[in-house]
């Protein structure tokens, strides 16, 4: 349901020519999501009316400064009573925008934001080891303490501190 969602919205902003706008701003709304657990509670809430969902959407994306075809697609969404599937929505709307562009997506999670030139270094490091353009997507979570985790596709890197801490105390374990 949430290809279905995201390649008709794909559609119009093509027809549009404002993917980038609609990628920029679809991008603020995740990141809204990721850090507001009432924001959370409010597209997976069963309990609120279409009619309140829908205003509430509608004023967070207005003050978000969303652009209108988000502001409207988002309205449709609620109308329909599938916000709890925006953030699905979200992904595969930049998964077929990276695949139009010939991108790979990565998603990087590390424990404090990136600077400019961590970001720009980080992303050709990625495009040198997989042989093509790297959309890169970070998010921050500081209980990973230090490094990062890199998932491109199904493969995985994790150097973050707190794994190999966990690491370090499995092997402890199994000395004892």
């Amino acid at each position: 349901m949430a290809e279905r969602y995201a390649a008709a919205l794909f559609d119009l902003a093509d027809e549009r020519r404002t993917l980038d706008e609609v990628a920029a701003d679809l991008r603020q709304l995740r990141m809204m999501l990721a850090s507001s657990g009432d924001f959370l509670r409010l597209i997976r809430s069963p309990v609120l009316s279409r009619g309140n969902q829908g205003k509430a959407i509608g004023v967070l994306a207005e003050r978000a400064e969303l652009s209108s075809l988000v502001r409207d697609f988002l309205s449709v969404v609620a109308r329909n009573r599938r916000l709890f599937a925006v953030p699905a929505i979200i992904e595969a709307f930049l998964y077929k925008l990276a695949a139009r562009r010939g991108e790979v997506n990565a998603q990087v999670t590390a424990a404090q934001p990136l600077s400019e030139a961590q970001l720009a270094a980080l992303n050709e490091q990625l495009r040198r080891s997989i042989g093509s353009r790297v959309s890169v997507d970070v998010r921050v979570d500081p209980q990973l303490i230090g490094g990062m985790i890199v998932k491109v596709g199904s493969r995985m890197v994790d150097g973050s501190v707190k794994s190999k801490l966990q690491r370090l105390q499995l092997a402890m374990k199994s000395i004892a």
